[in-house]
């Protein structure tokens, strides 16, 4: 009687046990079921984020194209927003972002492709771990330390070598700018460089290629799509700055190609019209957005140009 009294408490307990874990299923097959609509849903932000920028970029900037001709936005090269007989064209600030990105990229390309082949290619392990987080450090400094960086002492320093520099000039946030821009150049060209395979290195030192050789003959061209991509993403990085060009560039709305002289960025000037200066329903209000809508557009095509490049040359191995 004992034993058969114990058997059936092991089935009791057996059965609990099962019991219990067809609970346990029900909740996970519930979670299951619920997961992807909470990721779908948490994935959807960043898209509805887009589009309600965009939604409010061309809205505002419809009110403004209503008075302002759209063509004479684009084509304009005078922009006196805060004139008696106030112009709007863009052509100024088109020209100011393009220069300083010129010069930033000038700075930046050969630098940090450079870095990124030495970290690559010729430095040792030991050698890459402190000097990789070092390097990566630039890109954590605050871009406004940037900015008072370039108007308190590289201004200062050129004009000690060129006295026709202007106070505020476009040469200086370019430099700088591209110092900032180094650490991404660098550390993802590095990154695609270093993916390529030690077979292909291998396979051309055996071949009697010198180091140099095989790296510009071989790792770099293997690697060709992710140092594209990097250089597109620091020409969109450039594009964007804000606040290095707003306080060492000036507000002048140059229409010029002397690089001594104060230019204006696009971005420099939709600070300069949030700062309070023209009242809410205004057209200098309402060219806020047009020229941010300008922005928009120049990084979007800007991206999806590094995405194009980025699959066009992909290698797989």
């Amino acid at each position: 009687m004992q034993k058969i009294s114990e058997v059936k408490q092991e089935a009791i307990h057996v059965s609990e046990i099962i019991a219990q874990n067809k609970q346990k299923k029900n909740v996970s097959n519930l979670v299951e079921k619920w997961i992807p609509t909470i990721l779908f849903l948490l994935a959807s932000i960043t898209i509805l984020t887009t589009l309600g920028i965009l939604y409010t970029l061309l809205s505002q900037a419809i009110q403004f194209f209503r008075a302002v001709p759209i063509w004479e936005f684009f084509t304009g090269a005078v922009l006196k927003p805060l004139s008696q007989n106030p112009e709007f064209g863009i052509l100024p600030l088109i020209n100011g972002t393009l220069i300083s990105t010129a010069i930033a990229m000038l700075v930046a390309g050969p630098i940090g492709l450079m870095s990124a082949i030495y970290l690559s290619e010729y430095a040792s392990e030991k050698v890459r771990r402190v000097l990789k987080p070092l390097l990566e450090i630039l890109a954590g400094i605050p871009t406004i330390v940037y900015g008072f960086f370039a108007f308190t002492f590289v201004t200062p320093l050129i004009r000690s070598i060129f006295p026709e520099v202007g106070a505020t000039n476009i040469l200086s946030p370019g430099l700088v700018m591209g110092v900032m821009i180094i650490p991404m150049i660098a550390s993802l060209s590095e990154d695609a460089m270093t993916s390529v395979p030690n077979a292909m290195r291998e396979g051309s030192l055996a071949m009697g290629a010198t180091k140099l050789e095989t790296t510009f003959k071989v790792v770099i061209p293997a690697a060709f799509s992710g140092i594209i991509a990097s250089f597109v993403l620091g020409i969109s990085r450039a594009i964007g700055e804000t606040m290095i060009v707003t306080i060492a560039s000036g507000s002048s709305k140059n229409f010029t190609f002397d690089i001594t002289q104060s230019m204006q960025t696009m971005t420099a000037y939709i600070v300069e019209v949030a700062g309070g200066e023209a009242a809410a329903g205004t057209t200098i209000y309402y060219s806020l957005y047009a020229v941010a809508i300008t922005l928009f557009v120049f990084t979007l095509l800007m991206n999806l140009f590094a995405r194009y490049i980025s699959r066009k040359f992909r290698e797989e191995y």
